[in-house]
């Protein structure tokens, strides 16, 4: 999972996508940030977002699992996921761990995670490639946040069509 708004950095106006995908590449949500802006607070806000609509009722809203690398290992996103009872995928900082280590009995459990299915986080990095081949995402050619949404959103469902019309053949 990736995120993005517009900012100043010192290069200039920057902006930073931050996004979730599923297993086959394709876009769930996405969030615009200024560049500077961490990518870890942005991790809650990306996945309130998520939702797959099923043929009858309503969108699924909690992914069976939730893939992301170390600078997404924050207590705070871990209980979100713990509280929703979403399967964490994430490895644990070293500097978390020492510090739990440390404080012995108290520090809690060490973390676990699936490692075969933490190989499929670059699905995100994937997607970000796909998004990146439409040269107004990758240059950043759209002077407001509201077009450069725009535009992801178009490149989202150019996305999931060009999926869905494979898996019908």
């Amino acid at each position: 999972m990736k995120a993005a708004l517009l900012g100043r950095s010192r290069g200039g106006q920057t902006s930073k996508i931050h996004l979730a995908a599923d297993r086959r590449c394709r876009p769930l949500a996405f969030v615009l940030t200024a560049g500077q802006a961490a990518d870890s607070p942005q991790f809650i806000p990306v996945l309130k977002k998520v939702r797959v609509r099923v043929p009858v009722g309503r969108p699924r809203t909690r992914p069976g699992a939730v893939a992301a690398d170390k600078a997404y290992s924050s207590r705070g996103n871990r209980a979100y996921l713990r509280r929703r009872r979403i399967p964490i995928v994430i490895p644990e900082k070293r500097d978390q761990a020492a510090n739990r280590k440390k404080k012995g009995s108290k520090g809690g459990r060490p973390v676990s995670h699936d490692t075969e299915l933490y190989k499929e986080r670059n699905t995100v990095e994937r997607l970000i490639n796909k998004l990146k081949a439409w040269r107004g995402i990758a240059t950043r050619y759209d002077k407001t946040p509201a077009s450069y949404l725009a535009g992801l959103h178009l490149r989202a469902a150019m996305i999931w069509i060009k999926d869905l019309t494979r898996a019908t053949h």
